[in-house]
């Protein structure tokens, strides 16, 4: 399998990665220069760089490299007593640069209102590739959301299985009324999304999520749920409001978890608000 193939269709996939190449050697080593290894999620990997201590090595930063986004280079001194010890008569020395391969991550406005409008514009700007869906053609359209990469009009049960949903997507529910986010949410609870984030007051995220646990939804899939949405910055206008929902989706992709949660004014996120779901 070729790495390069293997590297675009994991991307594709929204599956992170860590590329391990050797981009410098002096020396006699058991592999040559720009030979890779591709260290995938679960562990598995396409390629090598030499096997023996080098590779192991190798494959524990690559891992290492995926949970932190941050990029590493690693030298190697294979002499006569190390390379005698593993098994590598060769004596010489090389450098292997582990780098992170991460998706780009996709936001999925659900709803085509005033306040997804603005989302679409500043989560493109922020990084995020957008996909709009609504119930109402004239207002899923390409005029109203021309930044976004995907725009779907049709009803949310048949539109929602056909989205390439996976653990980089960010899920947004601002649709028009209270019956239609719980719709949605029914189907973006049971995902495999990174984040998902609903618009509406405490009393209305409660009720929703009340009705879907007499559905028999556990309240456990709601654990991903930022609701009422956005960091809490006063907003007001539907920008300031998208301003603090792309800024929670940033938090999210580049905080630890627990420093996000602290932030996030939600009463699935925070743990001082917690208390109100009793």
């Amino acid at each position: 399998m070729d790495v390069y193939e293997e590297l675009v269709r994991l991307r594709r996939r929204g599956e992170k990665c860590a590329l391990a190449t050797i981009v410098s050697v002096n020396g006699s080593i058991p592999s040559y220069q720009n030979a890779k290894i591709l260290v995938r999620q679960d562990g598995s990997f396409v390629g090598t760089v030499g096997g023996g201590c080098v590779e192991a090595e190798v494959y524990n930063a690559a891992r290492e490299v995926m949970e932190t986004e941050k990029a590493k280079m690693l030298e190697f001194s294979l002499g006569q007593d190390a390379a005698y010890e593993n098994g590598l008569i060769c004596g010489g020395q090389l450098n292997v640069y582990v780098e992170p391969v991460v998706p780009q991550p996709w936001a999925y406005l659900f709803g085509a209102g005033h306040v997804s409008r603005a989302i679409a514009q500043i989560a493109q700007l922020a990084g995020f590739a957008t996909v709009v869906v609504d119930d109402r053609e004239r207002f899923a359209s390409r005029e109203r959301f021309p930044e976004a990469e995907e725009v779907h009009a049709g009803e949310y049960e048949e539109i929602f299985p056909r989205l390439e949903i996976n653990s980089s997507s960010y899920l947004i529910i601002v649709t028009r009324g209270h019956r239609d986010d719980m719709r949605v949410l029914r189907l973006a609870v049971q995902s495999p999304a990174r984040f998902i984030a609903m618009i509406g007051s405490k009393r209305k995220v409660i009720s929703i999520v009340r009705e879907l646990e007499k559905e028999g939804i556990p309240r456990e899939k709601f654990e991903r749920l930022t609701a009422p949405m956005g960091l809490d910055i006063g907003a007001v206008t539907p920008e300031e409001i998208a301003v603090s929902v792309v800024a929670e989706m940033i938090a999210v992709r580049r905080q630890p978890d627990s420093k996000w949660r602290e932030l996030s004014k939600s009463i699935f996120t925070n743990p001082s608000l917690r208390g109100l779901l009793k």
